[in-house]
């Protein structure tokens, strides 16, 4: 059971979700076969350097191109290694409502808290189809939901749509994930005051702490920041203090991280909606720092020698090793 009523998921979503939910990688081994040592390993890490949760389960666990058996087993093994060290939701991508519940049913007994939920990529387009797959799952889950708005589900759920969702007693969040910051200010602007928007880009992170945000959610930017990250959260720490200045100084200290991180991803990201080739890039990136990461999982390539090379060395002369 999670550690609210359903009455009470908003108010316990405002209290607790907050600042770096880590969106960790899924370590592979030589054989393309999940690394359970490598998980373990590096949920290590993520607990060392200091989360304050993770979300499990998405396009950066690169669970689109696993089996069915693997995303059970996944979340089975965060969640011993976890031992409620840290909060857990996961991500669920299905557009089948009941594999949606199965899973929901699944990270419960698991001790998970939530999940961010995308609406179907295929069939379900109109808003009163949205609406009704989105009540049929919570009806049947008591865990918090985030809601991912995003154009890889083929359709933005749109302000009108999001005013009936975020009503649901249990929809507590939506991770922004159109990546457009005016968007992201208007649906803050436009919803309910006990409901979290989360634009998980770094870079606004800090406007957005001004601007009613409160969370980075399913995003890397607290992993991929390297020996940096304790400059995240002292600017974090800053702000929250209401020490604007020296929170924005060292939040500009941070920008050549973010530019390179642009550059390799984000950008590439913007343009094809699609996470599959570039998180080599975010796996060279990690194993750079030291976790575990592996292979990508065919038919997905790992980058070419030469452009990890390169990638390699511009990480190491940003001193973030």
């Amino acid at each position: 059971m999670p550690e609210f009523t359903r009455s009470e998921a908003k108010p316990w979503a405002k209290a607790r979700v907050r600042d770096f939910y880590a969106a960790p990688i899924t370590p592979l081994t030589k054989d393309f076969e999940l690394d359970e040592a490598g998980i373990r390993e590096n949920i290590e890490a993520y607990i060392d350097w200091g989360v304050n949760g993770l979300v499990v389960g998405g396009f950066a666990n690169e669970t689109w191109n696993m089996r069915p058996e693997w995303w059970y087993r996944l979340h089975e093994i965060t969640a011993d290694a976890v031992k409620g060290r840290t909060d857990l939701w996961t991500i669920i991508l299905d557009p089948c409502a009941e594999v949606c519940v199965d899973k929901l049913r699944h990270v419960e007994k698991l001790g998970f808290s939530g999940a961010e939920l995308m609406n179907p990529m295929t069939q379900l387009r109109g808003d009163d189809e949205i609406y009704n797959f989105f009540k049929y799952v919570t009806d049947r889950s008591d865990l918090g939901i985030c809601l991912y708005r995003t154009p890889v589900s083929g359709k933005v759920m749109g302000l009108e749509l999001l005013k009936r969702l975020v009503d649901i007693d249990t929809v507590v969040c939506t991770k922004q994930g159109n990546l457009n910051r005016a968007e992201s200010l208007l649906l803050r602007r436009e919803l309910r005051d006990d409901f979290i928007v989360s634009d998980p880009t770094e870079h606004f992170y800090l406007d957005d702490l001004r601007e009613g945000g409160q969370v980075l959610f399913a995003e890397f930017s607290y992993l991929i920041y390297g020996r940096k990250r304790s400059v995240l959260r002292s600017y974090v720490d800053k702000a929250r203090a209401g020490d604007w200045e020296g929170a924005y100084a060292e939040w500009k200290s941070l920008r050549p991280i973010w530019h390179l991180y642009e550059d390799e991803f984000m950008n590439p990201l913007i343009r094809t909606a699609s996470y599959a080739s570039l998180m080599s890039v975010i796996k060279i990136w990690c194993e750079t720092l030291g976790l575990k990461a592996g292979p990508m999982k065919p038919p997905v390539q790992h980058l070419p020698p030469a452009d990890r090379e390169r990638l390699v060395g511009r990480i190491k002369d940003l001193g973030l090793v």
